[in-house]
C-alpha cells in the first residue's frame, strides 16, 4: 500500500485541535465574502452558499433535519428534496460521492440507485460491511436536465460544490472518520480543495491533517463503460481501492 503525504493548504476546510486527548476536526472560520454588485443591488445571489443554514456544532441527526431548509444554491428548486447521508455517525470510513441521482432524489437516501448497487457489490467484495460505512455526497441536491419524462444527470458546477461545502465540513466534524474515500473527480475536488486527476491520485493513501484520504472512481463510471467486457477489471480496481482505505481505517 502506497502512502503519500499530502498538504491540504489549498483546502480551506480542515483544521485540527486536541480535545480530551483526542484529535478533533473543526472547521476554520471562513472569511466573510466581499459584497457583490448583485447583493449591493438588493438581489440575493443564486449561490450564496449553505453556511447560514448549517447549524453550528450539530450532530448528524440535526444536520440531516436542517439540510431540507437549505437555499445555498439554486439546485434546491427543481429537486424533490435534499439527500443527506446514511450510515453510523461514528464510522471510521466515510465515502463521499458527487450528488444524488434520480432515484436518490425521489427516495431521499444516498446510493440507492444503479451506482449504489455497484458500490454495494464493491464493498462486499472488499470485505466491508455497508452498515458500518458512512455514505454522503459533495452536493446534496440532484442536478438534472429534463428530456421528455426523464430526468438526466447533469454534473454539478464547481460553484455548486463550493456552495455545499459547509455541509460536508459539518459532517466531517460530526463523524470524525479515520479515512475519507472520494468517489470520483467532483468528490475529490470537494475533499481536497482542488481539481484532481483520478488516474494520477487513485489508490494512494493521502495524509490529511485530520484524516487520511483515498481517491477512486465513482461507481457510476463502471455503468458508463462502452466495452462491458472491461467491467470486471474496473470493478476489481474499485475493490482494491476500497480495501486500501479499509486497511488505513483499521490502523
Amino acid at each position: 500500500m502506497r502512502r503519500v503525504s499530502y498538504a491540504l493548504g489549498t483546502c480551506p476546510v480542515f483544521a485540527r485541535r486536541a480535545d480530551q486527548g483526542r484529535d478533533r476536526l473543526v472547521t476554520s472560520t471562513p472569511r466573510r465574502p466581499t459584497v457583490s454588485r448583485t447583493a449591493a443591488a438588493g438581489r440575493k445571489p443564486a449561490r450564496p452558499g449553505a453556511e447560514e443554514w448549517v447549524p453550528a456544532r450539530a450532530d448528524v441527526e440535526k444536520l440531516s433535519q436542517a439540510v431540507h431548509d437549505c437555499r445555498g444554491c439554486e439546485l434546491w428548486g427543481p429537486a424533490t428534496q435534499a439527500v443527506f447521508s446514511s450510515g453510523p455517525d461514528d464510522a471510521r470510513l466515510m465515502l463521499v460521492g458527487e450528488q444524488p441521482g434520480d432515484r436518490e432524489d425521489r427516495e431521499g437516501e444516498p446510493f440507492v440507485g444503479p451506482a449504489g448497487r455497484v458500490l454495494a457489490e464493491a464493498l462486499e467484495a472488499a470485505g466491508l460491511d455497508p452498515e458500518q460505512v458512512y455514505l454522503t455526497n459533495a452536493v446534496k441536491h440532484f442536478r438534472f436536465t429534463e428530456r421528455g419524462k426523464r430526468r438526466l444527470h447533469k454534473k454539478p458546477d464547481v460553484a455548486h460544490v463550493r456552495a455545499c461545502m459547509p455541509w460536508l465540513e459539518a459532517e466531517l466534524s460530526a463523524v470524525r472518520p479515520r479515512v475519507v474515500v472520494a468517489l470520483g473527480a467532483t468528490a475529490a475536488r470537494a475533499v481536497l480543495g482542488h481539481e484532481v486527476r483520478i488516474g494520477a491520485e487513485r489508490g494512494q493513501v493521502l495524509d490529511g491533517e485530520a484524516h487520511d484520504i483515498v481517491v477512486t472512481t465513482h461507481p457510476s463510471a463502471l455503468l458508463r463503460l462502452r466495452d462491458r467486457s472491461t467491467y470486471g477489471e474496473a470493478l476489481d480496481a474499485l475493490v482494491a481501492d476500497l480495501r486500501t482505505a479499509a486497511e488505513a481505517a483499521a490502523r
